[in-house]
């Protein structure tokens, strides 16, 4: 009969033990859940991160684009620049050519003046010749 007492007791500390088991696997389990939940969290933040990161090569290739559009309207501008200078140049160069075209036509106009005063002059002297003759001749008959 004493030993049925015994036999209670080993099954009260076995049942003590087994309870403390079941404990300890029951923190495990926690323990397991919260790391379950930590590495979930981590995830999370690894991809919110990498979201992140995507975010900003969209916006550094964005401004890049931006960049680009910039220097080439900055290289049309530049080319708008030359053909306005050349548009300018060669506007100058006509107005040069129509005042050196004005230059001749006036050297022209003086040289027709100046061959028209050499003949005035030329037929001023022929008729003093001719009444030179003239007088001559009227001179010779009368002193005849």
């Amino acid at each position: 009969m004493g030993g049925h007492g015994k036999r209670v007791r080993v099954s009260e500390r076995e049942r003590e033990r087994e309870r403390e088991r079941e404990r300890e696997r029951e923190r495990e389990r926690k323990r397991e859940r919260g790391r379950g939940r930590e590495r979930e969290r981590e995830r999370e933040r690894e991809r919110e991160r990498e979201r992140e990161r995507e975010r900003e090569r969209k916006r550094a290739r964005k401004r890049e684009r931006e960049r680009e559009r910039e220097r080439e309207r900055e290289r049309e501008r530049e080319r708008e620049g030359e053909r306005k200078g050349e548009r300018k140049r060669e506007e100058r160069e006509r107005k040069r050519e129509r005042e050196r075209e004005r230059e001749r036509e006036r050297e022209r106009e003086r040289e027709r003046e100046r061959e028209i005063e050499r003949e005035r002059g030329e037929r001023e002297r022929e008729r003093e010749r001719e009444r030179d003759r003239e007088r001559e001749s009227n001179r010779e008959r009368e002193g005849r």
